[in-house]
């Protein structure tokens, strides 16, 4: 077997070492990190804020939500936790809790019953799998929540991606998406609203 001489081979191996390194932060590498470092501020810097929305999509499935008056509350927010109820008229049975973890971001569904208990279909959501933008991460569905649906009658969302813009002093945006189903809500950053 021929070796490289070790002037040519040194270069070789620090790329390689080089390229290993990346690895070691994940499958978004170090550029998921400031992203998503980003998107956690333009979000942090909405907490205790209200806003008001309206679906934009024109799926004739969301005509209830179109209906209502829908407002969300940027609130308890905390370094790696934000909580975001979100209120469909008089219903308010609904928070989106978007996390840190050591992989990324995580959206989940706190969804609970009028009297506060946790509803058959709580806690459902998913975890980023890229780096995203500043503006925009997406949270394709985990496994904890494809066994809840199959267990409750809900199959059709076990192909779920959701997402969530922020746009600062434009737009935030709450978006449902699978196959022959979108959903997008805008909420207005211009003009916060008493709750």
């Amino acid at each position: 077997m021929k070796t490289l001489p070790l002037a040519l081979s040194a270069p070789a191996a620090a790329l390689s070492l080089m390229l290993l390194a990346g690895c070691a932060t994940g499958p978004a590498g170090d550029g998921a990190g400031a992203a998503q470092d980003a998107f956690f501020a333009n979000l942090t810097a909405l907490c205790g804020q209200t806003f008001e929305g309206r679906v934009v999509t024109d799926d004739p499935v969301d005509a209830d939500f179109r209906s209502q008056r829908l407002v969300m509350h940027v609130r308890d927010c905390s370094a790696d936790e934000i909580r975001i109820p979100f209120h469909v008229g008089a219903d308010h049975s609904r928070t989106w809790v978007i996390t840190r973890t050591s992989g990324g971001l995580t959206l989940k569904h706190d969804h609970r019953d009028p009297d506060g208990t946790t509803h058959t279909l709580h806690w459902y959501g998913g975890d980023t799998e890229t780096a995203g933008t500043a503006t925009r991460q997406e949270f394709p569905v985990d496994a904890f929540s494809i066994a809840l649906f199959n267990a409750n009658n809900a199959a059709v969302s076990t192909t779920n991606v959701w997402a969530v813009e922020v746009h600062p002093g434009e737009a935030y945006v709450y978006e449902l998406a699978r196959e022959n189903r979108l959903l997008r809500v805008s909420f207005d950053l211009t003009k916060p609203v008493g709750g």
